[in-house]
């Protein structure tokens, strides 16, 4: 009896969290604001379950500084507090050493591995061996055509080609005729999704640009001489946010009137939507990817749950312009979008 009345705490508990997350998302942004801070000021870093205090891993891909990777720890970070999780949180964006930081947690054993799959050659063989440990893995962000063979329960992101699609059709209704794609990561399989995706749909003609991402005045020197040398170029697409402001310098370098445009959301990219700086983002709302990754593995191991039937949970894309950018703002400076 004892057991079952627990179980009853802790559904209750998630379902009392959940309820006041649904109804302070029907009040103005005003008053949400308000109830956020409100309710992060009662929780108080607490759990809102008494489950058993798991040890879940994430790894991902990021280099350092990458604002994007920010998102998605923070909403991993707290949704593991409600979870009553320690969470483990390391990243590279060298393939093998990634692979390294995954075997490190399959050694420390731990209860769950959130895993990003750039570069998914590399990540096969861990997962292997965490599929042999008995532990279970969600992929997250990249990797979703490679995440159910590799023995991943779901895979939490965007369809990078559908994100890539999306972006031909909104260059297509700006009336674009010729765009350049900047791929700051080479080998990373999704970003080649991405622009093969926008030129499936484009009408127009676009080409891509390989830059080192890794070296910012690189990369905006590198857009710019291709801006100066092709002056029919009339819209860049960075795939990442922070490559957005480069894209800018170098328009401004070059003397273009090409518009930018890019891949994700943060800060200044939603400053920069709003003073018309930038034409438009895809948002693939990366905090709720670090969130429902570390959520779903807590549903798993309480309740053997899944999500998506196999199928991958798609968080993207969605077409950010001017008309939405005030409000997400907002979000944004407090790193939740």
């Amino acid at each position: 009896m004892a057991r079952v009345q627990t179980g009853v705490r802790a559904v209750g508990a998630v379902l009392v969290a959940v309820l006041g997350v649904s109804l302070a998302g029907c009040s103005s942004t005003g008053g949400k604001r308000a109830e956020d801070a409100r309710k992060a000021a009662a929780a108080q870093g607490k759990a809102a379950v008494n489950t058993p205090r798991w040890t879940f891993g994430m790894v991902t891909h990021s280099g350092d500084g990458d604002t994007f990777w920010d998102i998605v720890q923070n909403g991993a970070e707290q949704a593991a507090v409600k979870d009553n999780i320690k969470f483990l949180y390391a990243h590279d964006d060298e393939a093998q050493q990634q692979a390294q930081l995954v075997d490190s947690y399959v050694d420390k054993k731990v209860d769950g591995i959130i895993v990003s799959l750039a570069k998914p050659d590399a990540m096969k063989g861990p997962l292997a061996r965490a599929k042999k440990a008995g532990i279970p893995v969600i992929t997250v962000n990249s990797g979703s055509a490679e995440s159910k063979e590799f023995g991943a329960l779901t895979h939490i992101g965007q369809d990078e080609t559908i994100a890539g699609e999306a972006v031909g059709e909104e260059l297509n209704k700006r009336g674009k005729k010729k765009a350049l794609c900047i791929l700051h990561e080479q080998g990373n399989v999704g970003h080649e999704q991405r622009c093969d995706g926008a030129k499936k749909t484009f009408d127009g003609k676009l080409q891509n640009l390989y830059v080192t991402g890794t070296n910012m005045p690189d990369v905006q020197s590198s857009i710019e001489a291709r801006l100066q040398s092709d002056q029919d170029i009339d819209a860049v697409v960075t795939l990442g946010a922070p490559f957005a402001d480069a894209a800018v310098k170098a328009k401004d370098g070059a003397g273009s009137k090409a518009e930018i445009d890019t891949f994700d959301l943060n800060e200044k990219v939603a400053a920069g939507l709003k003073s018309g700086t930038l034409g438009f983002a895809v948002d693939q709302q990366p905090y709720l990817q670090g969130y429902e990754a570390v959520d779903l593995l807590w549903l798993y191991k309480y309740n053997a749950d899944v999500l998506g039937g196999g199928k991958p949970v798609l968080t993207g894309p969605q077409i950010i312009t001017k008309d939405q950018a005030a409000e997400l703002e907002d979000y944004a400076k407090r790193g939740t979008r």
